[in-house]
């Protein structure tokens, strides 16, 4: 064995587990962002449905422990990598030819996506928290942070580049482009994830851990220790309010600019893309301004969190502003700046969520960020459906489609101005002498 492989996964290596980040991204992408416009524009369907299968598949993911428990029994983790991303592909496929489906037959094609999502879900369970679970054995710990960080971007990327090709592909918008490009994005995603993920594990010894020989305590002890301790469940709450707005936006802005601007399915792909274009970039100035990379104390990183929150306020203020106004309004600067803000909040609240995560007497790192991880995938999953039923309610009551997305997004920028001040409290509460930054 060599050196280099003692002390973990080296850079390529790291690099390599973020493209299979990438091809979830790309996948996922299509179900929530691509699927979602044409089953609102394009078929007139309720935006709820397209939002409630979004929250189905993030209801599935709950069930990421169970993954994560095979694959430990198992001592190989890229089966389940390999055979998460093929299920995954699959129901994104299946998904497709679900929607078209249901302006002809909408019970069976209703039922059809309903085995999509949940294939969906369970495929992003088994893949993620496997991969997730080979990165936490495998990085040493001070690079784990720079680990997370490299993967999330990297999957913001897949999800920028299968938007861009998606949205270049798919004008003039038929039934059987949507099946191709589709089926091709799905296809090139299981095929790159499975070369970049091969013959790592054969290579792989874990590093030795700080706390390899204290005590263990069962689940329910653990769970009860940190859910007594005040930070730790302000956090929890902060984490929820944040991803819940974050969340919001993410099923309604493509129906908006249809609805509102008027743009076809190729364009309002190519905003989204933009968007999380800008959610990259600003991921990569927090990440090297906010010494996220690093791992320091939480507080250090209140500023960024600040600044991330309020930004994405503002941006929400302005596009809620833009939906009545009959002034020419810069969407797509708009909807960068959204994205921007969106990545300076992300990767600083990852940074916070690093330091908090090695707090206590014992490292109980993997059921802190286990609540947090569930705090988040409540939110993401209540967060589009909220976001969608709001708009479907509005739409009903009020005189136009522009000010019924401008009640919503006016909410969602009221719900980050409250994120904003949860996360500078807790991490200034953080920074006394009962808490202890864990080394990233």
């Amino acid at each position: 064995m060599s050196a280099g492989a003692k002390i973990g996964l080296g850079w390529t290596d790291i690099m390599r587990m973020g493209l299979v980040q990438a091809s979830i991204g790309a996948i996922v992408m299509l179900a929530t962002s691509l699927l979602n416009r044409v089953m609102v524009v394009e078929y007139a369907l309720p935006a709820a449905l397209p939002a409630g299968l979004v929250a189905w598949h993030y209801a599935v993911q709950l069930s990421r422990p169970m993954w994560g428990h095979g694959s430990d029994k198992g001592r190989k983790r890229t089966p389940w990598i390999i055979g998460g991303m093929g299920i995954l592909a699959l129901g994104g496929i299946v998904a497709v030819n679900a929607t078209i489906l249901l302006p002809v037959a909408a019970i069976p094609g209703t039922l059809l996506a309903i085995l999509a999502f949940s294939m969906i879900g369970a495929g992003v369970g088994a893949a993620g928290t496997s991969l997730l679970a080979m990165l936490a054995s495998g990085v040493v710990p001070e690079r784990r942070a720079a680990a997370a960080a490299i993967t999330w971007i990297m999957m913001v990327a897949g999800i920028v580049m299968a938007a861009a090709t998606a949205g270049s592909l798919i004008d003039p918008f038929s039934e059987q482009r949507l099946a191709t490009v589709s089926g091709g994005v799905a296809l090139c995603a299981f095929l790159l994830a499975w070369a970049a993920i091969s013959g790592i594990e054969r290579r792989l010894v874990a590093p030795t851990h700080p706390h390899d020989d204290a005590p263990s305590a069962s689940f329910g002890e653990a769970l009860r220790e940190i859910m007594g301790d005040a930070t730790a469940r302000r956090f929890t709450i902060f984490v929820f309010v944040s991803m819940l707005a974050y969340a919001m936006q993410d099923l309604i802005l493509e129906p908006y600019a249809g609805l509102v601007f008027g743009m076809s399915p190729g364009e309002s792909t190519k905003l989204a893309g933009l968007q999380h274009g800008g959610v990259m970039a600003g991921m990569i100035v927090a990440g090297i301004g906010g010494s996220a990379f690093a791992g320091r104390r939480p507080a250090d990183l209140r500023w960024w969190i600040l600044a991330g929150c309020g930004g994405s306020a503002l941006a929400l203020a302005g596009l809620a502003f833009a939906a009545t106004t009959s002034i020419i309004w810069p969407l797509r600067l708009n909807v960068g700046l959204l994205g921007f803000a969106n990545g300076l909040f992300a990767v600083s609240a990852i940074g916070a969520m690093m330091g908090l995560a090695g707090a206590g007497q014992q490292s109980k790192e993997g059921v802190r960020m286990g609540v947090w991880g569930a705090a988040q995938a409540i939110a993401f999953g209540l967060g589009g459906l909220t976001g969608a039923l709001g708009v479907d309610a509005a739409r009903g009551m009020l005189a136009s489609d522009g000010a019924a997305f401008q009640l919503i997004f006016a909410g969602e920028a009221g719900l980050f101005v409250l994120a904003a001040l949860l996360g500078v409290r807790v991490t200034m509460r953080s920074s006394g002498p009962s808490m202890v930054a864990a080394p990233a």
